[in-house]
């Protein structure tokens, strides 16, 4: 049973929506940031990404950070770059991305439905940047990216999303700077609100897909406040967070690949023998790089050269759900015993590149600053599910979902 609240959103208006509308947060450094928001005051990397607005010199954790990111949202507020809806309300997002579109909905959902498992993960969160999160939400007294969600897909939910797309015009539509259109439409008619929750209610469990420590950071400032108002009733905005969620079936994800500094101390000839007890390994004789196109192959660059590696048949464990998974055959039997990558959650030598960036960016990496990289087949929404039905964890970087929905356009705050 998936409960979806709607909310009394702030969103920018329409005519500065392009410019305010940014990707998260956590999908560039402090340097890319502050490129992409230059000349751009309303950016909300601003916001989102304060410590652009200071030296380089200057912690990114300091506390003037988080005050600065508070300065800047109500500022913009202050300012009418923001308003704020009159009614509480439901909204439609919808992103194309060369031809392909996904349409989600945007609304709040109960923090305690994260708590008791009915909204899964899949992944591990890190608490340096689930604190960096918890800060940013408690001292801004707002989410300000939303949680991209998914479920299975439900036919009659399609329907009813669909008929509000074409009862009205859409109150934004733009196309991002890397080609992405954006679409909203506002619900704000109670009947059609209401028809949408009975259809979730109906829905057994949300997943997160992205954004877990966003999640886990709005559940964690969600608990502080409940300690600090021990009387709370459960419907104070701070018991809810803000999410997009979208049909399993209409969401993409992207290969996430691996790039290695060194050989662990071994020769050539003796890493790739070691490969070979493992994998089936032949030489690739395109010019292009190897993109695998089936489960359980991969790419492997080395010195100029291309290989196909092709995991033996023994390696697959087709009865547990993550050690199925290419990242973690790859890991198991390679990263981890022949390169010594014992937990790529924080060994160093090891970097990862989402898809989006092509296998070009692999070879880049190897003739700059690493020994040795490797292409993945995508992980599947299937098995994304699969692994969070049986309550399991994905390695790091399992998914790369296209295209990111942008920060910005939605801010829900927790306490007028």
């Amino acid at each position: 049973m998936a409960i979806l609240k709607p909310f009394l959103a702030f969103r920018p208006t329409p005519a500065l929506v392009d410019q305010v509308a940014a990707l998260p947060y956590d999908v560039m450094d402090r340097w890319e940031a502050k490129e992409m928001a230059k000349g751009n005051p309303y950016s909300f990397l601003h916001v989102d990404k304060a410590e652009i607005n200071f030296s380089d010199l200057v912690d990114p954790y300091d506390p003037k950070i988080y005050q600065k990111a508070k300065d800047q949202l109500y500022q913009m507020i202050e300012d009418g770059v923001y308003e704020q809806d009159l009614t509480s309300s439901l909204y439609i997002y919808r992103l194309t991305m060369d031809g392909r579109s996904q349409t989600g909905l945007v609304g709040c959902v109960p923090i305690d439905d994260y708590l008791n498992n009915k909204i899964k993960k899949h992944e591990l969160t890190r608490a340096d940047k689930e604190q960096d999160r918890i800060r940013h939400v408690d001292t801004c007294n707002a989410q300000t990216g939303p949680i991209f969600l998914t479920y299975p897909q439900q036919d009659l939910i399609d329907i009813l999303v669909e008929k509000s797309v074409k009862k009205q015009e859409p109150v934004y539509n733009f196309i991002s700077s890397d080609g992405v259109r954006h679409e909203v439409w506002h619900i704000s008619e109670q009947e059609d609100i209401t028809q949408l929750q009975e259809e979730f209610l109906k829905v057994p469990n949300l997943y997160i897909a992205d954004g877990h420590h966003r999640a886990a950071s709005a559940v964690q400032v969600g608990i502080q406040r409940r300690r600090e108002n021990p009387n709370y009733t459960g419907e104070e905005e701070y018991n809810f967070f803000l999410g997009v969620l979208f049909p399993h079936n209409q969401l993409k994800i992207l290969d996430y690949n691996r790039v290695v500094k060194d050989l662990n101390g071994l020769t050539e000839q003796e890493f790739i023998k070691f490969v070979e007890d493992v994998f089936n390994v032949k030489k690739w004789e395109e010019t292009s790089p190897y993109q695998p196109t089936r489960p359980h192959t991969f790419g492997m660059y080395l010195k100029d050269s291309w290989y196909v590696l092709e995991a033996k048949d023994r390696l697959i464990d087709s009865t547990d759900p993550v050690a199925s998974l290419d990242v973690s055959v790859l890991q198991q039997y390679l990263l981890g015993p022949i390169l010594g990558i014992q937990d790529p959650r924080t060994d160093e030598r090891i970097d990862f590149i989402g898809g989006i960036r092509g296998l070009e960016e692999l070879e880049r990496r190897v003739k700059q600053d690493m020994t040795v990289a490797f292409s993945l087949y995508p992980t599947s929404i299937e098995e994304l599910i699969q692994v969070a039905d049986a309550d399991q964890l994905m390695p790091p970087k399992s998914t790369w979902f296209e295209p990111k929905l942008r920060s910005g356009i939605f801010v829900h705050v927790l306490d007028e």
